[in-house]
C-alpha cells in the first residue's frame, strides 16, 4: 500500500488517473475506501454467524473468529489488505486514525460476543479479552499467509485462545 501509485492503479483499472481522483479525491481516499470495502466484505462472510442467531454464544464467538482463518479468496485478500493497511498506517497518520476506528469497532463487536458468552464478566474484562483475541488473530493470519504456519494449526491455536479467554472471564 505504501508503494501505491494512482497512475499505476488507473492503468491497471483501464481508466484515467483523473477518474480515480474524481471518485476518491486522493490516495488517502483510496485507502479509506479499501478499508471500508474489506470491512463490509468481512461482515458478509461472517454473516452466517451473525450475533444473536444462535443459542450458543460461545459457538457463535468461535465461529465468527475462525471464519477469519479460511482458505478462500475473499479471506486471503481481506487479510492481506488488512495487513498492508496496518503496515502503511505506521507512516500515515490519517490512515492510522481510520484503522484505529475500524479496529475499535471490531474489538467492540468481539467484546459484545464475549459478554454474551460470559454475561457475568465486566465490560473492561470483555474488552481486554477482545483485544487479545483480535491481536492474536491478526498475527496468526500474517503467519498463515506468509507460509510460516499451517492454516489448521493457526485455527487450532485460535480456538485454544478463545477457550482460555472464556476461562479467564469466569
Amino acid at each position: 500500500m505504501r508503494g501505491l501509485r494512482v497512475a499505476e492503479l488507473a492503468a491497471e483499472a483501464g481508466v484515467s488517473a483523473s477518474l480515480i481522483y474524481y471518485h476518491f479525491t486522493d490516495r488517502a481516499g483510496i485507502l479509506r475506501e479499501t478499508l471500508e470495502f474489506i470491512g463490509e466484505r468481512a461482515d458478509r462472510y461472517t454473516a452466517e454467524a451473525a450475533p444473536g442467531t444462535t443459542d450458543d454464544p460461545r459457538a457463535e464467538l468461535s465461529q465468527i473468529l475462525l471464519l477469519e482463518l479460511q482458505d478462500t479468496v475473499e479471506v486471503r485478500e481481506n487479510s492481506t489488505a488488512w495487513g498492508e493497511l496496518r503496515a502503511s498506517a505506521v507512516f500515515d497518520a490519517d490512515l492510522r486514525e481510520d484503522l484505529a476506528r475500524a479496529t475499535h469497532t471490531w474489538v467492540h463487536e468481539i467484546a459484545y460476543l464475549l459478554g454474551r458468552a460470559h454475561p457475568s464478566g465486566t465490560a473492561p474484562a470483555h474488552a481486554a479479552s477482545a483485544e487479545r483475541l483480535t491481536a492474536l488473530l491478526e498475527g496468526l493470519s500474517v503467519r498463515w499467509l506468509s507460509g510460516s504456519l499451517p492454516l489448521d494449526h493457526a485455527r487450532r491455536l485460535l480456538g485454544e485462545a478463545i477457550e482460555a479467554e472464556l476461562r479467564i472471564l469466569r
